[in-house]
């Protein structure tokens, strides 16, 4: 993998685990588009979701467990944890430790994460907070 592209993804590391949205341009181009469904395109948009994850897990962090690079692309599996002491998707905070892993995908352009797309268990999330996310279902 390339230095740069091993730094990028540092950089976007330390934003997490240092809870500084101010960093964001350092490593998400400007025009940043999300393939997530609950994340809007642009910088602004990403600054705000990762400060409402900072604000629902203050003591949040991530681990890098893999990354692979080629061409334009950054493929990551990561893994956070945090304690939920705020609202969360309209879940009261429940002082309960969330950990999940994702994978991520990114192009990169100019130097910086221009495009993303991402994989996570949203109803394993849920269920460690207590909101079980098919409860009622098939009934």
């Amino acid at each position: 993998m390339s230095d740069n592209h091993r730094e990028l993804i540092q950089r976007f590391v330390d934003m997490i685990n240092s809870h500084d949205v101010s960093t964001m341009a350092e490593h998400t181009a400007p025009g940043h588009i999300d393939h997530n469904p609950i994340v809007a395109d642009g910088i602004e948009a990403n600054t705000a979701f990762f400060q409402q994850i900072f604000d629902a897990f203050p003591d949040v962090k991530i681990v890098v467990h893999d990354l692979i690079a080629e061409g334009d692309r950054i493929v990551g599996r990561f893994e956070y944890s945090g304690t939920h002491q705020g609202v969360f998707f309209g879940i009261p905070a429940t002082g309960r430790t969330l950990t999940f892993q994702t994978i991520d995908i990114w192009r990169v352009e100019d130097g910086l994460l221009a495009e993303h797309w991402d994989q996570l268990d949203v109803a394993g999330m849920f269920h460690q907070l207590g909101a079980d996310f098919y409860a009622g279902q098939g009934e």
